[in-house]
């Protein structure tokens, strides 16, 4: 069955921690202060933020529901989900290794507002 924006929504606000925000135009999804997810072309599609080596296996097993984004960004890790293609169980584990990765890692140093002159 295909997935929406609002079920894509309701499996990563389901893990602990995570927030929606918004970021460049379109939701985005954190936590430990990092983006892990986000939603895309009017909620069509959203984006994992996995492991290169993660992402080759959803690649393999589930080849028209996640490819990578282009550029840099895929060759990352970014991959992104059809959601119209999409079926929950895959999508909540890929989320889940998604979310396990912003978690491993420290929190985001705070950056310092510029000094107007």
């Amino acid at each position: 069955m295909a997935m929406t924006g609002d079920d894509f929504r309701a499996l990563v606000l389901a893990l602990d921690g995570a927030e929606e925000g918004a970021h460049m135009g379109h939701p985005d999804f954190r936590a430990n202060g990092r983006i892990f997810a986000s939603l895309l072309n009017g909620e069509r599609d959203a984006m994992v933020k996995l492991r290169p080596e993660e992402q080759k296996v959803y690649l393999r097993a589930h080849k028209p529901v996640f490819q990578p984004a282009s550029g840099a960004w895929g060759r990352q890790g970014c991959t992104i989900v059809t959601l119209a293609k999409a079926d929950q169980a895959a999508v909540r584990s890929a989320l889940r290794l998604a979310w396990d990765g912003v978690m491993a890692q420290p929190p985001p140093r705070k950056r310092r507002a510029a000094v107007k002159r």
